[in-house]
């Protein structure tokens, strides 16, 4: 696995963006390489600044991808497949988190670094039939805070930003996931309002 996670840092640096957004497919759905692609986020943005955006929406949606195969195997292959891929007590908690928090099962693991789990809900996401709007908003949401941070810490700290994300990154995916959970209340409340609203108005 060394010698793979070499060749595809080397593919990914050579190609730039394109590069980039197959090293994150891959990671997502056929391969696992831990933490190569926010490390590769962080040297790309490193060595090009101004090309930040680029660098974050090719991850991000390199990401979306490999999911998306992920969960359509899940759909199609259903729980016998998790069943042969993960403990039975693994598969039971996570389904217990679908049950009860919904797409929020898929969306606060996308946003959390390794060694949190991720890939076990894409395909349970699948098994249980979260429609795939939400499931690829939320993969897209999750994914595109994480690296959208690491692109943030490579233009501001430069080389030091590995150190640093290796340091921080559970404290920094824990502040997103706080941020987010409360920007998701207030739009719940605010919709919650507004409806009532509505409702004295007529």
């Amino acid at each position: 696995m060394g010698r793979i996670a070499a060749w595809v840092r080397g593919l990914a640096l050579t190609l730039g963006a394109p590069g980039l957004f197959l090293v994150a497919f891959l990671d997502s759905s056929f391969l696992s390489l831990p933490e190569i692609v926010d490390l590769l986020v962080v040297w790309m943005v490193t060595r090009h600044h101004a090309r930040v955006v680029l660098y974050v929406l090719a991850a991000t949606l390199g990401s979306l991808a490999g999911c998306l195969v992920m969960y359509h195997i899940g759909r199609k292959g259903g729980e016998a497949v998790m069943r042969r891929r993960f403990a039975s007590a693994r598969v039971e908690r996570a389904m217990a988190a679908f049950q009860r928090h919904g797409v929020m099962a898929v969306l606060i693991p996308a946003i959390l670094p390794p060694p949190a789990p991720f890939k076990m809900f894409v395909l349970l996401a699948g098994v249980a039939g979260i429609s795939p709007t939400k499931f690829s908003v939320a993969v897209a949401i999750g994914r595109g805070a994480r690296y959208l941070v690491l692109g943030i810490l490579a233009v501001e700290y430069g080389d030091r930003a590995v150190a640093s994300m290796r340091d921080h990154a559970l404290a920094a995916s824990l502040a997103a996931v706080g941020l987010l959970v409360a920007g998701l209340a207030a739009l719940a409340l605010w919709n919650t309002w507004s409806q009532a609203q509505s409702a004295t108005e007529r």
